[in-house]
């Protein structure tokens, strides 16, 4: 595809990111260049498949389009919109196996069959495919490809998504949706089902959030030693993600676990220290490395290995480098002025 309509392409991804998710948009700047573009690409997809299900209708119809769309993508072939053109070009340059959007794609069907989460090993399935799957993608789109870091790259994802789950609360009860594992809730002395009627926070709901923030902070203890296993510059934007993920329960705490009356919101401040601590911590220890992965990820972790890594040619490595730093100097130019 002509460079000038990929550059085009990735700014409409990265156009989307910064409107829809503030934290990782900033995390993201955090990136070097080759991969902040095909990060945004990433991001761009996932929008647009979360909006294509949870906005435009809901239903399976849905889903199965989205599979037709990676359908074409795959097949290189894509639908002449920014996202489907610039996946199709990331799927091919970084190998990027189907099973891993394929994976997300099933997560987002069970949010359309309103699936139901009685234990944590149900919420932890649901993680991994809407979530994990964008960990794993990720890490190939640093050249991690090992089992290992892959275990943690998913299970930073899965944290992720526990985390948004527990700011969340109230605003998916009110939309009718619950992830907090029913069986926590039971064991607090709630009914699901009578309180999804009328959501309301108390003590019995904040040992729930309580719970399910332990289980994030589980996983984000493991992460540093994925870290650890990316390039250099890759690693102070996957700090930052995962440091300002972490805090948002750690906010959440301090607000007395209190995610139905209230939308937790980490300050501007302790943002801007989070993202130098994570400019700075560049070696963290490995000692988690070889840590068990999470059995609901190990599919994503085959998938990986299982492929055939990219063949790239000298001239195509150089020329993807020389779009991206083109497309990290017009990011940088002031309006109205070309890069």
């Amino acid at each position: 595809m002509p460079s000038c309509l990929y550059n085009q392409d990735v700014a409409a991804c990265r156009a989307t990111l910064k409107a829809n998710s503030k934290t990782f948009h900033a995390a993201s700047l955090l990136l070097p260049a080759r991969v902040r573009a095909p990060a945004s690409v990433l991001y761009g997809f996932c929008r647009l498949a979360d909006d294509a299900v949870d906005v435009d209708g809901g239903n399976f119809d849905a889903v199965d389009q989205l599979r037709q769309r990676l359908d074409r993508v795959y097949a290189g072939r894509p639908e002449p919109v920014a996202e489907d053109r610039a996946l199709a070009a990331v799927v091919a340059e970084f190998g990027i196996p189907r099973q891993m959007p394929d994976f997300l794609l099933e997560g987002l069907a069970w949010d359309v069959e309103g699936r139901r989460y009685e234990s944590l090993d149900d919420l932890l399935a649901y993680a991994a495919r809407v979530a994990g799957a964008v960990g794993a993608m990720m890490s190939l789109l640093m050249g991690v490809r090992e089992p290992a870091a892959l275990a943690r790259a998913c299970e930073l994802g899965v944290a992720m998504q526990l985390s948004n789950i527990a700011r969340d609360v109230g605003e998916d009860a009110r939309m009718g949706r619950l992830y907090l594992p029913r069986s926590w809730m039971v064991e607090a002395g709630l009914d699901p089902d009578v309180w999804l009627r009328n959501p309301q926070f108390d003590a019995r709901l904040a040992q729930v959030v309580q719970r399910l923030l332990a289980e994030a902070e589980t996983l984000y203890a493991r992460v540093g030693a994925g870290v650890a296993e990316l390039p250099l510059g890759c690693r102070p934007g996957i700090n930052a993600a995962r440091f300002m993920y972490a805090e948002i329960g750690r906010e959440l705490l301090r607000r007395g676990a209190d995610s139905v009356s209230q939308r937790t919101v980490v300050p501007g401040r302790r943002k801007a220290m989070l993202l130098l601590r994570a400019a700075l911590a560049l070696r963290p220890s490995k000692s988690a490395l070889q840590a068990a992965s999470l059995t609901v990820n190990q599919p994503l972790i085959d998938a990986a290995v299982q492929a055939m890594p990219p063949r790239r040619s000298v001239d195509n490595v150089t020329f993807v480098i020389d779009l991206f730093e083109r497309l990290e100097r017009r990011d940088r130019a002031p309006k109205g002025i070309a890069a």
